[in-house]
């Protein structure tokens, strides 16, 4: 069972994705996309659609600030209402838990508690292991090995930190949950209101954990004047002051365990109400989200999935989704069409996008770490390949993916390679159309890869047509002002980019700014897939003889900007 600390995934969310995206009434929508598509991603990593989003009914419950009545109380943001809660992200909590309940996951909240308080007492309560996602390091605390309960960390890079009672004497350098809590009273933290103590921080902490047992203990020593074992006459000194702030802060961060929150943990997860989840996501720019959550569930273990009632909802399952990266699965291939005739425009022939993530900017260089083909938001194939070499830093800054994540999880690089010649060879017999922005430089890392890991493949020879939205943008607006990057060509053509560098992201965002393009500018619209790839040939070569001519204006004598399209 997945236990979601929903608050802190939604603070994180709304602090994190681009308030930008608002749904058609102007109210920011980021928290609820973040949320739903971390859910996702957890009913896929688990293979189970067990999950409870917990929610705070009160963030500061009255048996908590009897206790310390200065605990939160820094965060109060309006005093009246007692509230911590943008009201930017205020609205977004009703959009988010109607999606949630309609998708048959249950929302878990008690009155005068905090959603620690239900994870711990479900936690308690249930019969099999149990993953609390969160970033609040207090849910450390309830790590408890003989009732398999561990904890899911989000880290920076998309990635995250699983966390047992294995871990968290390397981690933290304590046994286990109990003394865990106990730790984190000793180093205090602000942001809760939780003083500490004074001088103490975490390691120092840890040293006299081990050295004595438990606070209780460290105290008694304290008292006993001991000087060994990391307690020096000032700390034994502060200790005793600060003995009953110790105390106290110990069982203010103690969950409860016996609230009452009304659910059957056997009858998890409810059922799946399609139209509902239609009605709640309408008007709200979720859809890809709410896509990608309802794939989820449908691909999650079918003997415990959601049961689904009401109409057909549109849905995809398996790894036809755009899903975390994976690594090549067998998938049934997309119907193909018929081939067009050379009188048909490319904007009306079959569009696919298509994006690479890689080791670095140079194309002859750079290896192939994610790759994606996006039909739509439900249908699209994904590839995490090992590129071979390190991951260099600014890379994975960009796209979040690690040496050791790509070695451990990625398919062989001449594999995907393969794969992906296949798929543009089939695209190509099939009439289709690849779309990429700024797709000289994805072809021309093809084409270096090709040359590395496939030579007897003729890479130029099954290409089908190509359209770059980087050119197509350049010709339709050739003097405006600013940058031509993904990110900022898709806010000039109102397309969502939610989750710029993920390679399906990009390629899904690159297809919706062709469509865009196209609607744009009749002339280009209609142009024959035949006349699309000379064209775009000509302007290539133009805008670059352009720019360096600009370049060369601006001091830079030797300036050479290549013309080549569409590969280098």
């Amino acid at each position: 069972m997945v236990l979601i600390d929903t608050p802190a995934l939604y603070y994180r969310a709304f602090y994190s994705v681009p308030d930008s995206i608002v749904n058609d009434d102007g109210q920011p929508v980021n928290a609820v996309r973040g949320v739903l598509d971390a859910i996702a991603q957890m009913i896929r990593r688990f293979d189970s659609p067990r999950v409870v989003a917990t929610m705070d009914a009160d963030w500061r419950p009255a048996f908590r600030t009897a206790i310390m009545p200065e605990y939160k109380a820094a965060r109060v943001k309006d005093a009246e209402a007692g509230t911590e809660i943008p009201p930017e992200l205020a609205v977004q909590l009703p959009i988010m838990t109607r999606v949630l309940q309609s998708a048959g996951i249950p929302i878990a909240e008690v009155d005068g508690t905090e959603a620690d308080d239900v994870i711990a007492t479900m936690a308690a309560q249930s019969r099999t292991p149990v993953v609390i996602v969160s970033p609040d390091r207090d849910l450390l605390a309830l790590i408890d090995e003989a009732a398999d309960v561990s904890v899911l960390r989000p880290r920076k890079g998309g990635e995250w930190e699983a966390i047992t009672q294995a871990d968290l004497p390397e981690a933290y350098g304590v046994p286990d949950g109990t003394r865990y809590r106990e730790l984190a009273a000793l180093r205090g933290d602000p942001s809760d209101g939780l003083p500490g103590a004074p001088g103490i921080g975490e390691k120092t902490a840890a040293t006299l954990l081990a050295n004595f047992g438990s606070l209780a203990s460290v105290i008694k020593a304290a008292k006993a004047g001991v000087k060994t074992g990391g307690l020096s006459p000032k700390r034994a000194a502060t200790l005793i002051e600060e003995e009953d702030t110790l105390y106290k802060t110990v069982e203010v961060m103690r969950c409860l365990t016996d609230v009452a929150h009304g659910l059957d943990l056997d009858s998890i997860p409810g059922e799946l109400d399609r139209p509902a989840v239609e009605t709640a996501a309408r008007g709200q720019n979720i859809r890809r989200s709410v896509d990608n959550l309802i794939a989820a569930l449908g691909s999650a273990d079918t003997e415990s999935g959601p049961k689904a009632s009401g109409q057909s909802f549109p849905m995809a399952t398996g790894t036809s989704t755009i899903t975390p990266i994976q690594a090549p699965a067998a998938q049934p291939a997309a119907a193909p069409v018929p081939s067009l005739s050379a009188a048909d425009s490319w904007s009306q022939s079959r569009l696919v996008g298509f994006d690479l993530e890689t080791t670095g900017v140079d194309p002859s260089t750079a290896r192939i770490v994610t790759a994606a083909f996006v039909e739509s938001v439900d249908n699209s194939r994904t590839w995490l390949a090992d590129p071979g070499v390190e991951i260099p830093e600014p890379a994975r800054a960009v796209h979040g993916i690690t040496t050791e994540f790509a070695q451990a999880n990625g398919a062989p690089v001449s594999e995907v390679i393969a794969e992906l010649c296949t798929v543009l060879s089939d695209l190509r017999s099939e009439g289709a159309v690849v779309v990429g922005h700024n797709i000289v430089y994805d072809l021309s890392v093809m084409a270096a890869e090709v040359k590395r890991h496939q030579p007897h493949i003729d890479f130029a020879a099954l290409l089908p047509t190509i359209v770059d939205t980087f050119v197509l943008d350049k010709r339709i607006e050739q003097f405006r002002r600013g940058k031509r990057t993904l990110t900022e060509t898709a806010k000039r053509w109102k397309v969502t980019l939610l989750d710029a560098h993920d390679a399906a992201a990009d390629a899904l965002a690159a297809l919706d700014i062709s469509r865009a393009l196209a609607e744009s500018s009749e002339e280009i619209a209609n142009l024959t897939r035949a006349d699309i790839m000379a064209a775009q040939g000509d302007w290539k070569r133009a805008q670059a003889a352009d720019l360096q001519s600009w370049l060369r204006r601006k001091g830079n004598a030797e300036a050479v900007v290549d013309g080549s399209w569409p590969m280098a």
